[in-house]
This record gives C-alpha cells, structure tokens and sequence, in this order.
C-alpha cells in the first residue's frame, strides 16, 4: 500500500485514477475546489474511512501557495498523481484562464512536494499529446510521433485562439516540470502521462449532459442527433479510453522502471463517422444518425502522421480497450443522466 496524493480528484481522468488507486489497495488524499465536490466524491464510497480516502481543498491551483498544505500528511506521502489542469475552451483569457493554472499548479505542487513532503518518491503528472504535436507541420504523413517529440509552440503563438492556448498550457506546465527535476534534484523522480483525445465512461459526478468533459460531448452529439446531416471534421485523429488512462497513471506510479519517462497513451486512430456507426450498431433506439451517404467524419485522403505507443505497451503493460466497447460504456454511462 503507498500513501498517496491526488490533485483534481473530481476530474474526468482522475475519478476513474482514484477508482483504480483504491481497488489497488492504496491509501488516497485528493485535491477538490469545494466541500460539495468533496460530498459527492464520498457518496460512491460509503464504506471507505478517512484512513483510506480523504480529502483537502484546494479552491485556486494558479495560486503559488495553492498545495503546501495539502503535500503535507500523517501518515507522510509517498506518491503524487498531478492531474489537476484545465481542459476547456470557454475561457476569456489565455494566459489567466488556461496556461497560468497549468504551469504554475505544476511547478506549485513540485515546489511545495521539495519544500515539505520528503518522503515522496514518485510524481506523475498528467499532460497530453497537446504536449507532443506539431501543429505546424498539419498531417505529417510522413512522420511517426512518440515520446521523443515535444510541441515547438511559442508564448506568442499560445495567444492566437483557446486551442492554441490550451496546447501551449500543456507544453509549458509538463516542460516546466521536467526543467524543475533537472535543476532543483529533488528527492523524486518524475513520469508525464500524454494521452491524446480521452473518451469513455463517466464516473465521476455528472449531473447535467450540459457539463461533460470535452472530449466525449462528439459522443454525446452523435447520439442526439446532431450530425444527422453533415458529420463534423475529427479533428485529432488518436484517441484513449478513460480507464486505460487511469491505469497508466497508477502504473507509472507503482512501476520502478517507469520514473524518469514520458508515456505517449494512445490506443490508435478513430474518426467520428466510426464513433456514429458503433452508436447504430448498438443503440438502435437513436434514430437521428448520419446514413452512409451522410458526409464528412472520415479520414484525410492524403495520410497522416503515424504513432509509437511501444513504452506504454513495454514499461507499463497497457492492453488498450476497442473503440466500441470505448463509445458502448460512454453511452451506458450517459444514459444515467438522460441521453
């Protein structure tokens, strides 16, 4: 059993993290920003005493002080999971909204993990394939991405649209961690998670489809009908199920061999006409899906970038789930909330 310390605790990504850590018998404290969130968490584990699950507010992560209090325990920690990062575009500004609350929240919680928890060993630190692409170089068919890849994006091109803006907050917050163990030698090693597009089942508390992660809301549009006429572009054309995220997460964390390393998690590639035929496929009972002849969702004629996910198969031993039972369970799981 390892003591653990899990930023975000109500986060898409991080409920099913937390899921996992307790089944693996592990003792967890989770970061929330209210005492409601913290409520609600609970309710899926009456049986669970504060010895094995407990919780510590933390309203702002932006703030440089945001968790020198939460690093700190009895019994002392020995693992953090950093998961707390915003993922969303409804934001006014780039800078304050997206990239400060990603870098600062992670050099914040390095800082005060150096400062006041010594026995912490291990930290992973959830970032994404944000971190990974070239978004200059479009396609790219001729290129493979792995993890020796970092995002090239500068300050001044993170300020040109929220997507940017959120590309460049991962880049920054995961390059500012790495530049953080080189300098600082602290007493823990580091791994980052990179998993590109995440969908899958909700478990953490949902209580409106109006509030769901970004990823899944194409999953959630398909069912209602919304692309009836014209299937969206996809966009990034690699994805991951939720759940295979979160055991990357544990494994990097329980796993020797994983410290020091970036994890690009990526199951392979899917497309939204794909996502619409495993919803008609399985639900019938949705009658406003796109046909055959309905356009767009498919693939770009030309090729695209191909993706090594040799490490997360090697060093952590992931098994990726199919993309149906991926969009199967995420349906199931939205049906409970009214879809």
């Amino acid at each position: 059993m390892t003591r653990v310390l899990l930023t975000g605790g109500s986060g898409f990504i991080a409920a099913h993290t937390l899921d996992l850590l307790l089944k693996h018998g592990h003792s967890v404290v989770t970061t929330v920003r209210s005492q409601e969130k913290a409520d609600k968490i609970k309710e899926a584990y009456p049986d669970l005493g504060k010895d094995k699950l407990d919780f510590f507010i933390v309203e702002d992560i932006a703030k440089e002080d945001a968790f020198d209090k939460a690093v700190i325990s009895n019994p002392p920690f020995e693992a953090v999971l950093h998961t707390a990062s915003p993922f969303h575009f409804k934001i006014t500004d780039i800078q304050k909204d997206l990239i400060d609350p990603a870098v600062t929240g992670t050099t914040g919680i390095l800082k005060a993990i150096k400062k006041s928890a010594p026995t912490v060993k291990r930290v992973v630190v959830t970032s994404s394939f944000a971190a990974i692409i070239n978004p200059d170089n479009g396609l790219w068919p001729e290129h493979t991405y792995s993890e020796e890849d970092f995002n090239p994006i500068t300050q001044e091109q993170a300020m040109e649209n929220p997507m940017s803006g959120y590309r460049a907050s991962k880049t920054f917050a995961e390059k500012a961690a790495w530049d953080f163990v080189e300098k600082e030698k602290p007493n823990f090693t580091i791994s980052t998670i990179n998993p590109p597009m995440v969908f899958g089942p909700v478990v953490h508390y949902l209580n409106s489809l109006d509030n769901l992660n970004t990823s899944n809301e194409r999953i959630r549009d398909a069912a209602l009908g919304k692309f009836k006429d014209e299937i969206p572009y996809t966009g990034v054309h690699v994805w991951v199920d939720v759940r295979d995220v979160a055991e990357a997460h544990v494994k990097a964390m329980e796993i020797p061999e994983a410290a020091g390393k970036r994890f690009f998690v990526t199951t392979g590639y899917f497309s939204n006409r794909e996502i619409c035929d495993i919803i008609k496929k399985n639900f019938p009972q949705y009658k406003d899906l796109p046909s055959e002849t309905t356009p767009g969702g498919t693939f770009p004629e030309g090729g695209m970038f191909k993706v090594n996910n040799k490490r997360s198969v090697e060093v952590l031993g992931l098994k990726f789930r199919s993309l149906e039972e991926c969009v199967v369970d995420t349906i199931k799981s939205l049906q409970s909330v009214g879809l």
